[in-house]
């Protein structure tokens, strides 16, 4: 494993998003409430680009006490990020999709140092090895 400065903390919009190259893969940094994330930049589904996509907030429905629906809305709480090839979704926070709880972005140790932001980028066989496969 090794560590990379990706940048200073106080730059990064919130929510907000940077996409870093590193050596053979990237990585995805997010800010989102004033605390940071990280994920290989790869869909479990078919190794798209997942973290490139909009970032949008998690569609929910709302359901009235007699257990009908009183429509959809959007939630105040959770941001997605929705792969740009099929459309998969994932919680910024957790990187698992809403759906389908086995389906979910590779994280990264992600660590903030006074105002830098540090990521720990695994080897690169490791990274070979754990390639997720199309679900």
């Amino acid at each position: 494993m090794r560590q990379v400065n990706i940048g200073s903390a106080s730059k990064f919009a919130d929510p907000g998003r940077k996409v870093v190259a590193c050596e053979r893969f990237e990585v995805a940094v997010f800010k989102l409430d004033g605390e940071f994330f990280a994920y290989l930049n790869q869909c479990p589904h078919m190794g798209g680009p997942a973290c490139q996509g909009k970032m949008i907030a998690k569609v929910e429905e709302i359901i009235a006490e007699d257990r009908t629906s009183k429509g959809m809305m959007f939630s105040k709480t959770k941001m997605h990020v929705v792969c740009p090839w099929h459309g998969y979704e994932f919680d910024i926070r957790t990187g698992v999709h809403p759906g389908n709880p086995r389906a979910q972005l590779r994280k990264i140790k992600i660590a903030v140092s006074g105002d830098d932001v540090i990521i720990e980028l695994p080897d690169v066989g490791e990274h070979a090895k754990q390639r997720a496969e199309p679900t």
